[in-house]
Protein backbone atom coordinates (compact mmCIF):
# COMPACT_ATOMS: atom_id res chain seq x y z
CA UNK A 1 0.00 0.00 0.00
CA UNK A 2 1.63 3.51 -1.09
CA UNK A 3 1.59 5.58 1.98
CA UNK A 4 2.27 9.64 1.43
CA UNK A 5 3.91 11.39 4.45
CA UNK A 6 2.70 15.08 5.48
CA UNK A 7 4.36 17.96 5.00
CA UNK A 8 7.09 19.01 7.98
CA UNK A 9 9.87 21.09 8.84
CA UNK A 10 12.14 17.99 8.77
CA UNK A 11 13.21 15.50 6.33
CA UNK A 12 12.23 11.58 7.05
CA UNK A 13 14.61 9.93 9.33
CA UNK A 14 17.32 8.33 7.54
CA UNK A 15 20.74 6.64 7.99
CA UNK A 16 23.62 8.38 7.90
CA UNK A 17 25.69 7.69 5.32
CA UNK A 18 29.17 5.97 6.49
CA UNK A 19 32.11 7.73 4.81
CA UNK A 20 31.85 10.99 4.38
CA UNK A 21 35.17 12.41 4.51
CA UNK A 22 36.17 15.60 5.76
CA UNK A 23 32.93 15.89 8.00
CA UNK A 24 32.96 14.02 11.64
CA UNK A 25 29.41 12.34 11.67
CA UNK A 26 29.73 12.97 15.80
CA UNK A 27 30.44 16.07 17.46
CA UNK A 28 30.68 15.70 21.69
CA UNK A 29 30.79 18.76 23.31
CA UNK A 30 32.03 19.18 26.97
CA UNK A 31 30.83 22.41 28.51
CA UNK A 32 33.04 23.59 31.01
CA UNK A 33 33.73 26.44 33.72
CA UNK A 34 37.29 27.06 35.69
CA UNK A 35 37.82 23.36 35.33
CA UNK A 36 41.62 23.58 34.57
CA UNK A 37 42.20 20.27 36.94
CA UNK A 38 39.71 17.83 35.19
CA UNK A 39 39.84 19.47 31.57
CA UNK A 40 42.83 17.29 29.78
CA UNK A 41 42.26 13.92 32.04
CA UNK A 42 38.46 13.59 30.62
CA UNK A 43 39.46 15.07 26.64
CA UNK A 44 42.39 12.72 26.32
CA UNK A 45 40.24 9.99 28.18
CA UNK A 46 37.44 10.23 25.77
CA UNK A 47 39.64 10.76 23.13
CA UNK A 48 41.29 7.39 23.78
CA UNK A 49 37.87 5.51 23.87
CA UNK A 50 36.11 7.41 20.92
CA UNK A 51 39.41 6.65 18.48
CA UNK A 52 38.94 2.70 19.95
CA UNK A 53 35.39 2.11 19.55
CA UNK A 54 33.89 4.59 17.64
CA UNK A 55 33.54 3.03 14.14
CA UNK A 56 32.57 7.15 12.55
CA UNK A 57 34.87 10.10 12.23
CA UNK A 58 34.32 12.18 15.67
CA UNK A 59 35.01 15.75 17.13
CA UNK A 60 35.62 16.64 20.67
CA UNK A 61 34.69 20.26 21.41
CA UNK A 62 35.85 22.18 24.28
CA UNK A 63 33.22 24.99 25.45
CA UNK A 64 34.57 27.31 28.52
CA UNK A 65 32.09 29.21 29.70
CA UNK A 66 33.72 32.08 30.44
CA UNK A 67 36.53 30.60 32.93
CA UNK A 68 38.44 32.95 35.02
CA UNK A 69 41.39 30.38 35.48
CA UNK A 70 43.98 28.59 33.01
CA UNK A 71 41.07 26.47 31.41
CA UNK A 72 41.84 28.64 28.07
CA UNK A 73 45.28 27.35 28.43
CA UNK A 74 44.79 23.81 28.72
CA UNK A 75 42.08 23.78 25.90
CA UNK A 76 44.01 25.75 23.79
CA UNK A 77 46.81 23.17 24.55
CA UNK A 78 44.63 19.99 23.76
CA UNK A 79 43.41 21.69 20.54
CA UNK A 80 47.03 22.45 19.34
CA UNK A 81 47.64 18.21 19.98
CA UNK A 82 45.20 16.86 19.02
CA UNK A 83 43.83 17.13 15.97
CA UNK A 84 39.78 15.98 16.50
CA UNK A 85 39.82 18.51 19.40
CA UNK A 86 38.53 22.17 18.80
CA UNK A 87 38.26 24.95 21.57
CA UNK A 88 35.48 27.57 21.98
CA UNK A 89 34.78 29.97 24.47
CA UNK A 90 32.06 31.75 25.42
CA UNK A 91 32.47 35.39 27.32
CA UNK A 92 28.98 34.77 29.00
CA UNK A 93 28.15 31.52 31.56
CA UNK A 94 25.47 29.13 31.27
CA UNK A 95 25.64 25.85 29.76
CA UNK A 96 22.54 25.93 27.92
CA UNK A 97 24.02 28.86 25.83
CA UNK A 98 27.51 26.94 25.46
CA UNK A 99 25.24 23.77 24.13
CA UNK A 100 23.08 26.41 21.66
CA UNK A 101 26.01 28.33 20.49
CA UNK A 102 28.65 25.09 19.59
CA UNK A 103 25.63 22.76 18.57
CA UNK A 104 24.62 25.46 16.21
CA UNK A 105 27.48 26.01 14.39
CA UNK A 106 28.42 22.61 14.18
CA UNK A 107 28.29 20.83 11.01
CA UNK A 108 28.48 16.75 12.07
CA UNK A 109 25.01 15.59 11.45
CA UNK A 110 24.87 14.12 15.38
CA UNK A 111 25.73 16.41 18.53
CA UNK A 112 26.51 15.42 21.65
CA UNK A 113 27.28 16.41 25.25
CA UNK A 114 28.66 15.06 28.30
CA UNK A 115 30.21 16.82 31.68
CA UNK A 116 33.50 17.03 32.34
CA UNK A 117 33.63 14.85 35.47
CA UNK A 118 32.80 11.69 32.97
CA UNK A 119 30.33 10.13 35.74
CA UNK A 120 29.25 8.49 32.89
CA UNK A 121 30.30 5.43 31.89
CA UNK A 122 31.65 5.97 28.35
CA UNK A 123 30.54 2.39 27.00
CA UNK A 124 26.94 4.17 26.98
CA UNK A 125 28.43 6.57 24.44
CA UNK A 126 27.72 4.20 21.25
CA UNK A 127 24.23 3.00 22.31
CA UNK A 128 23.67 6.48 22.79
CA UNK A 129 24.30 7.99 19.42
CA UNK A 130 23.72 4.79 17.38
CA UNK A 131 19.40 5.28 17.42
CA UNK A 132 20.66 8.71 15.51
CA UNK A 133 22.89 7.55 13.11
CA UNK A 134 20.87 4.69 12.26
CA UNK A 135 17.25 7.78 12.18
CA UNK A 136 14.92 5.46 14.49
CA UNK A 137 15.60 8.76 17.06
CA UNK A 138 15.50 12.26 17.14
CA UNK A 139 17.37 12.84 20.58
CA UNK A 140 18.77 10.45 22.88
CA UNK A 141 19.58 10.56 26.99
CA UNK A 142 21.02 8.91 29.29
CA UNK A 143 19.33 7.68 32.43
CA UNK A 144 20.13 7.18 35.94
CA UNK A 145 16.91 6.41 36.86
CA UNK A 146 15.97 3.47 34.69
CA UNK A 147 16.05 -0.08 36.53
CA UNK A 148 18.92 -1.52 34.41
CA UNK A 149 21.28 1.29 35.36
CA UNK A 150 23.67 1.26 38.16
CA UNK A 151 23.75 4.32 40.09
CA UNK A 152 26.58 5.28 43.06
CA UNK A 153 25.53 8.53 44.63
CA UNK A 154 24.07 10.03 48.04
CA UNK A 155 20.66 9.69 49.06
CA UNK A 156 20.41 13.46 49.12
CA UNK A 157 21.42 13.78 45.16
CA UNK A 158 19.39 10.72 44.54
CA UNK A 159 16.12 11.99 46.51
CA UNK A 160 16.50 15.52 44.44
CA UNK A 161 16.47 14.17 41.04
CA UNK A 162 13.86 11.47 41.73
CA UNK A 163 11.85 13.99 43.10
CA UNK A 164 12.51 16.83 40.05
CA UNK A 165 11.45 14.33 37.99
CA UNK A 166 8.41 13.51 39.30
CA UNK A 167 7.34 17.04 39.50
CA UNK A 168 8.13 17.05 35.40
CA UNK A 169 5.98 13.81 35.48
CA UNK A 170 2.96 15.60 37.68
CA UNK A 171 3.48 19.29 35.90
CA UNK A 172 4.50 18.86 32.58
CA UNK A 173 3.46 15.63 31.51
CA UNK A 174 6.84 14.23 30.94
CA UNK A 175 7.21 10.45 30.08
CA UNK A 176 11.16 10.62 29.22
CA UNK A 177 13.12 9.53 33.42
CA UNK A 178 15.70 11.22 33.72
CA UNK A 179 16.02 15.33 32.99
CA UNK A 180 19.10 16.03 33.88
CA UNK A 181 22.01 13.64 33.28
CA UNK A 182 24.92 15.55 31.60
CA UNK A 183 25.11 12.44 28.94
CA UNK A 184 22.73 13.34 25.84
CA UNK A 185 22.47 13.56 21.82
CA UNK A 186 21.01 14.73 19.11
CA UNK A 187 20.43 15.18 15.58
CA UNK A 188 21.89 18.21 13.80
CA UNK A 189 18.24 18.72 11.45
CA UNK A 190 16.43 18.17 14.47
CA UNK A 191 18.70 20.44 16.81
CA UNK A 192 18.19 23.61 13.91
CA UNK A 193 14.09 23.22 14.14
CA UNK A 194 13.97 22.58 17.81
CA UNK A 195 17.03 24.58 19.70
CA UNK A 196 15.23 28.23 18.36
CA UNK A 197 12.31 27.41 20.80
CA UNK A 198 15.10 26.76 23.86
CA UNK A 199 14.84 29.91 26.21
CA UNK A 200 17.10 28.70 28.76
CA UNK A 201 20.50 29.46 28.90
CA UNK A 202 21.72 27.49 31.95
CA UNK A 203 20.92 24.18 33.64
CA UNK A 204 17.34 23.95 32.66
CA UNK A 205 18.12 23.70 29.49
CA UNK A 206 18.16 20.03 28.97
CA UNK A 207 14.43 19.81 30.79
CA UNK A 208 12.73 22.20 28.12
CA UNK A 209 14.30 21.06 25.24
CA UNK A 210 13.37 17.70 26.26
CA UNK A 211 9.58 18.57 27.24
CA UNK A 212 9.69 20.84 24.10
CA UNK A 213 10.68 17.49 21.88
CA UNK A 214 8.12 15.03 23.23
CA UNK A 215 5.03 17.61 23.42
CA UNK A 216 6.34 18.06 19.32
CA UNK A 217 6.09 14.39 19.18
CA UNK A 218 9.66 13.74 18.24
CA UNK A 219 11.03 10.24 19.98
CA UNK A 220 13.01 10.00 22.56
CA UNK A 221 15.68 7.32 22.85
CA UNK A 222 16.97 6.58 26.42
CA UNK A 223 19.73 4.49 27.37
CA UNK A 224 20.68 3.01 31.01
CA UNK A 225 23.93 4.21 32.09
CA UNK A 226 26.44 3.21 34.89
CA UNK A 227 27.35 6.16 36.60
CA UNK A 228 29.33 7.39 39.50
CA UNK A 229 28.72 10.86 41.86
CA UNK A 230 31.45 13.31 41.34
CA UNK A 231 32.04 14.20 45.19
CA UNK A 232 33.74 17.23 44.05
CA UNK A 233 31.20 18.50 41.80
CA UNK A 234 30.73 22.29 41.90
CA UNK A 235 26.73 22.62 40.87
CA UNK A 236 24.78 24.61 43.29
CA UNK A 237 22.33 22.27 44.30
CA UNK A 238 19.79 24.67 45.64
CA UNK A 239 20.09 27.59 42.89
CA UNK A 240 19.73 24.87 40.43
CA UNK A 241 16.61 23.46 41.92
CA UNK A 242 15.24 27.14 42.52
CA UNK A 243 15.86 27.80 38.52
CA UNK A 244 14.63 24.38 37.29
CA UNK A 245 11.16 25.08 39.55
CA UNK A 246 10.86 28.54 37.73
CA UNK A 247 11.63 27.14 34.66
CA UNK A 248 9.15 24.53 35.04
CA UNK A 249 6.62 26.82 35.52
CA UNK A 250 7.62 29.16 32.91
CA UNK A 251 7.32 26.41 30.70
CA UNK A 252 3.87 25.06 31.47
CA UNK A 253 2.41 28.07 31.79
CA UNK A 254 3.41 28.47 27.94
CA UNK A 255 2.20 25.16 27.10
CA UNK A 256 -0.93 25.88 28.52
CA UNK A 257 -1.80 29.30 26.89
CA UNK A 258 -0.78 27.70 23.53
CA UNK A 259 2.11 31.11 23.43
CA UNK A 260 5.22 28.22 21.94
CA UNK A 261 5.62 27.66 18.77
CA UNK A 262 4.62 24.20 18.12
CA UNK A 263 2.39 24.36 15.68
CA UNK A 264 0.22 20.84 16.77
CA UNK A 265 1.50 18.68 19.44
CA UNK A 266 1.15 15.73 17.11
CA UNK A 267 4.64 15.36 15.45
CA UNK A 268 5.03 18.45 12.98
CA UNK A 269 8.63 17.40 11.99
CA UNK A 270 9.50 14.20 10.35
CA UNK A 271 7.71 11.89 9.09
CA UNK A 272 4.99 10.14 11.60
CA UNK A 273 2.77 7.37 10.53
CA UNK A 274 -0.09 8.95 12.25
CA UNK A 275 0.37 11.76 9.90
CA UNK A 276 0.25 9.40 6.51
CA UNK A 277 -2.85 9.45 3.84
CA UNK A 278 -3.76 5.45 3.75
CA UNK A 279 -6.49 4.87 1.04
CA UNK A 280 -9.13 2.86 2.28
CA UNK A 281 -8.81 3.86 6.00
CA UNK A 282 -10.84 6.71 8.03
CA UNK A 283 -9.44 9.99 8.56
CA UNK A 284 -9.12 9.97 12.21
CA UNK A 285 -12.00 7.41 13.43
CA UNK A 286 -9.69 6.48 16.73
CA UNK A 287 -9.67 10.18 17.84
CA UNK A 288 -13.12 10.98 17.08
CA UNK A 289 -14.34 8.06 19.40
CA UNK A 290 -12.64 8.97 21.93
CA UNK A 291 -13.88 12.94 21.60
CA UNK A 292 -17.48 11.80 20.73
CA UNK A 293 -17.47 9.02 24.18
CA UNK A 294 -16.34 11.83 26.39
CA UNK A 295 -18.69 14.94 24.65
CA UNK A 296 -21.52 11.77 25.47
CA UNK A 297 -20.45 10.81 29.14
CA UNK A 298 -20.76 14.80 30.03
CA UNK A 299 -23.73 14.80 27.87
CA UNK A 300 -25.57 11.89 29.56
CA UNK A 301 -24.83 13.42 32.97
CA UNK A 302 -26.11 16.64 31.92
CA UNK A 303 -29.10 14.82 30.53
CA UNK A 304 -29.66 13.31 33.54
CA UNK A 305 -29.64 15.87 36.03
CA UNK A 306 -31.59 17.67 33.53
CA UNK A 307 -34.35 14.96 33.41
CA UNK A 308 -34.23 14.63 37.21
CA UNK A 309 -35.10 18.29 37.20
CA UNK A 310 -37.85 18.64 34.80
CA UNK A 311 -39.47 15.54 36.46
CA UNK A 312 -40.16 17.36 40.12
CA UNK A 313 -42.81 20.01 38.20
CA UNK A 314 -44.01 17.59 35.09
CA UNK A 315 -44.61 14.22 33.71
CA UNK A 316 -41.80 11.62 32.42
CA UNK A 317 -42.67 12.44 28.50
CA UNK A 318 -42.02 16.18 29.05
CA UNK A 319 -39.24 16.44 31.40
CA UNK A 320 -37.72 13.31 29.08
CA UNK A 321 -38.30 15.76 26.13
CA UNK A 322 -36.99 19.16 27.55
CA UNK A 323 -34.05 17.43 29.03
CA UNK A 324 -33.12 15.92 25.60
CA UNK A 325 -33.73 18.94 24.08
CA UNK A 326 -31.45 21.17 25.74
CA UNK A 327 -28.68 18.77 26.05
CA UNK A 328 -29.05 17.61 22.47
CA UNK A 329 -28.25 21.88 21.87
CA UNK A 330 -25.23 21.31 24.14
CA UNK A 331 -23.94 17.73 22.46
CA UNK A 332 -23.93 18.88 18.86
CA UNK A 333 -22.26 22.22 19.55
CA UNK A 334 -19.95 20.09 21.44
CA UNK A 335 -18.81 17.22 19.20
CA UNK A 336 -19.05 20.12 16.16
CA UNK A 337 -15.96 21.53 17.73
CA UNK A 338 -14.03 19.02 19.83
CA UNK A 339 -14.95 15.63 17.95
CA UNK A 340 -15.07 17.22 14.49
CA UNK A 341 -12.83 19.86 14.27
CA UNK A 342 -15.37 22.23 12.89
CA UNK A 343 -14.29 26.24 13.29
CA UNK A 344 -15.67 29.52 12.97
CA UNK A 345 -19.53 30.03 13.04
CA UNK A 346 -20.47 29.01 9.03
CA UNK A 347 -22.86 25.91 8.75
CA UNK A 348 -23.42 26.40 12.35
CA UNK A 349 -27.17 26.68 12.24
CA UNK A 350 -27.65 24.05 9.62
CA UNK A 351 -25.27 21.72 11.70
CA UNK A 352 -27.80 22.68 14.91
CA UNK A 353 -30.80 21.73 12.17
CA UNK A 354 -28.97 18.97 11.86
CA UNK A 355 -28.89 17.94 15.36
CA UNK A 356 -32.41 18.16 16.28
CA UNK A 357 -33.13 15.59 13.54
CA UNK A 358 -30.75 13.50 15.36
CA UNK A 359 -32.27 14.52 18.44
CA UNK A 360 -35.65 13.56 17.21
CA UNK A 361 -34.75 9.63 16.81
CA UNK A 362 -33.29 10.05 19.72
CA UNK A 363 -36.09 11.16 21.39
CA UNK A 364 -38.09 8.50 19.67
CA UNK A 365 -35.78 5.66 21.11
CA UNK A 366 -36.41 7.02 24.54
CA UNK A 367 -39.46 8.05 24.91
CA UNK A 368 -40.68 4.97 23.16
CA UNK A 369 -38.77 2.90 26.03
CA UNK A 370 -40.84 4.85 27.97
CA UNK A 371 -44.28 4.09 26.61
CA UNK A 372 -43.15 0.35 26.75
CA UNK A 373 -42.11 0.63 30.53
CA UNK A 374 -45.34 2.48 31.39
CA UNK A 375 -47.36 -0.58 29.96
CA UNK A 376 -45.61 -2.75 31.79
CA UNK A 377 -45.62 -0.91 35.02
CA UNK A 378 -48.29 1.55 36.51
CA UNK A 379 -46.36 3.33 38.52
CA UNK A 380 -42.37 2.35 37.88
CA UNK A 381 -40.04 3.77 40.37
CA UNK A 382 -37.54 6.68 39.58
CA UNK A 383 -34.44 4.62 39.15
CA UNK A 384 -36.25 2.46 37.19
CA UNK A 385 -36.97 5.16 34.66
CA UNK A 386 -33.28 6.48 34.79
CA UNK A 387 -32.08 2.68 33.83
CA UNK A 388 -34.30 2.23 31.03
CA UNK A 389 -33.21 5.90 30.00
CA UNK A 390 -29.58 5.21 30.18
CA UNK A 391 -30.03 1.99 28.25
CA UNK A 392 -32.54 3.87 25.79
CA UNK A 393 -29.37 6.22 25.16
CA UNK A 394 -27.01 4.15 24.68
CA UNK A 395 -28.30 2.60 21.43
CA UNK A 396 -28.88 6.34 20.83
CA UNK A 397 -25.92 7.06 20.93
CA UNK A 398 -24.47 4.70 18.57
CA UNK A 399 -27.08 5.49 16.16
CA UNK A 400 -25.98 9.48 16.82
CA UNK A 401 -22.19 8.97 15.98
CA UNK A 402 -22.66 7.20 12.94
CA UNK A 403 -25.49 9.88 11.26
CA UNK A 404 -23.17 12.59 12.29
CA UNK A 405 -19.73 11.21 10.94
CA UNK A 406 -21.45 10.44 7.73
CA UNK A 407 -24.20 13.01 7.44
CA UNK A 408 -23.76 15.89 9.84
CA UNK A 409 -20.18 16.53 9.95
CA UNK A 410 -18.62 14.59 6.85
CA UNK A 411 -14.93 14.75 5.85
CA UNK A 412 -14.75 16.81 2.90
CA UNK A 413 -11.06 16.80 3.22
CA UNK A 414 -11.05 14.87 -0.17
CA UNK A 415 -12.43 17.83 -2.07
CA UNK A 416 -10.46 20.71 -1.36
CA UNK A 417 -7.43 21.84 -3.46
CA UNK A 418 -4.75 19.69 -3.99
CA UNK A 419 -1.95 19.88 -1.53
CA UNK A 420 1.67 20.08 -1.77
CA UNK A 421 2.79 16.43 0.00
CA UNK A 422 6.74 16.56 1.27
CA UNK A 423 8.91 14.24 -0.68
CA UNK A 424 10.94 11.81 1.60
CA UNK A 425 14.09 13.10 0.05
CA UNK A 426 15.71 15.11 2.70
CA UNK A 427 15.04 19.10 0.96
CA UNK A 428 18.42 20.40 -0.46
CA UNK A 429 19.39 24.16 0.13
CA UNK A 430 17.87 26.77 -2.34
CA UNK A 431 20.74 28.66 -2.15
CA UNK A 432 24.23 29.68 0.37
CA UNK A 433 22.95 30.62 3.99
CA UNK A 434 23.92 33.82 4.64
CA UNK A 435 24.52 34.19 8.88
CA UNK A 436 25.17 37.77 9.89
CA UNK A 437 27.33 37.94 12.77
CA UNK A 438 28.13 40.73 15.33
CA UNK A 439 30.46 39.17 16.88
CA UNK A 440 34.33 38.78 16.64
CA UNK A 441 34.19 35.59 17.98
CA UNK A 442 35.98 32.74 16.26
CA UNK A 443 34.60 29.97 15.27
CA UNK A 444 35.55 26.78 16.04
CA UNK A 445 34.68 25.03 12.77
CA UNK A 446 36.89 27.50 10.32
CA UNK A 447 37.80 30.79 9.87
CA UNK A 448 35.10 33.50 10.13
CA UNK A 449 33.41 34.80 13.36
CA UNK A 450 30.83 32.18 15.36
CA UNK A 451 27.57 32.35 16.50
CA UNK A 452 26.82 34.37 19.42
CA UNK A 453 23.41 35.24 21.54
CA UNK A 454 22.75 38.76 19.69
CA UNK A 455 23.30 37.52 16.18
CA UNK A 456 20.29 37.88 13.13
CA UNK A 457 19.08 35.79 10.35
CA UNK A 458 20.30 34.44 8.08
CA UNK A 459 18.78 31.28 5.14
CA UNK A 460 19.53 27.88 6.61
CA UNK A 461 19.93 25.01 4.74
CA UNK A 462 16.14 23.60 4.43
CA UNK A 463 15.67 26.77 2.48
CA UNK A 464 13.59 28.81 5.58
CA UNK A 465 13.96 31.07 7.35
CA UNK A 466 13.46 31.24 11.38
CA UNK A 467 11.78 33.78 13.25
CA UNK A 468 13.88 35.83 15.80
CA UNK A 469 12.47 33.76 19.05
CA UNK A 470 15.75 33.60 20.46
CA UNK A 471 18.14 36.02 18.72
CA UNK A 472 19.97 32.66 17.19
CA UNK A 473 21.47 32.04 13.89
CA UNK A 474 21.54 28.90 12.42
CA UNK A 475 24.18 28.46 10.05
CA UNK A 476 24.11 26.59 6.68
CA UNK A 477 25.07 22.64 6.73
CA UNK A 478 28.33 22.02 4.96
CA UNK A 479 27.06 17.97 4.19
CA UNK A 480 24.28 17.21 3.28
CA UNK A 481 22.78 14.00 3.83
CA UNK A 482 22.36 11.32 1.46
CA UNK A 483 19.71 8.16 2.22
CA UNK A 484 19.97 4.99 0.90
CA UNK A 485 16.99 3.92 -0.45
CA UNK A 486 16.34 1.47 -3.58
CA UNK A 487 12.63 2.23 -3.73
CA UNK A 488 13.35 6.08 -4.23
CA UNK A 489 13.64 7.58 -7.53
CA UNK A 490 13.67 11.53 -7.27
CA UNK A 491 15.59 12.99 -10.11
CA UNK A 492 17.20 15.15 -7.15
CA UNK A 493 19.02 12.09 -5.68
CA UNK A 494 22.64 12.12 -6.26
CA UNK A 495 23.33 8.40 -6.37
Amino acid sequence: MRTEPSPGNLPAREHLPAGNAGTPVLDVVIPVYNEEKDLQPCVLRLHEHLARTFPYAFRITIADNASTDTTPLVAARLEAEIPEVRAFRLEQKGRGRALRTVWSASDAPVLAYMDVDLSTDLNALLPLVAPLISGHSDLAIGSRLARSSRVVRGAKREFISRTYNLILRGSLQARFSDAQCGFKAIRRDVAQVLLPLVEDTGWFFDTEMLVLAERAGLRIHEVPVDWVDDPDSTVHIVKTATDDLKGVWRVGRALATGSLALDRLARPFGDDPRDREISGVPKGLARQLVGFCVVGGLSTLFYLLLYSGFRTFSGSQVANALALLVSAVANTAANRRLTFGVRGRGGAVKHQAQGLVVFGIGLALTSGSLVALNAATNDPAHSTELAVLIAANLAATVLRFLLFRAWVFPDRRDESPSTVVASHTPAVPVGPASPVYTTATQSPYGSGPAPHETTSYGTTAYGTTHSPHDHQTWGDATMQLQPVRPNDHDPRDAR
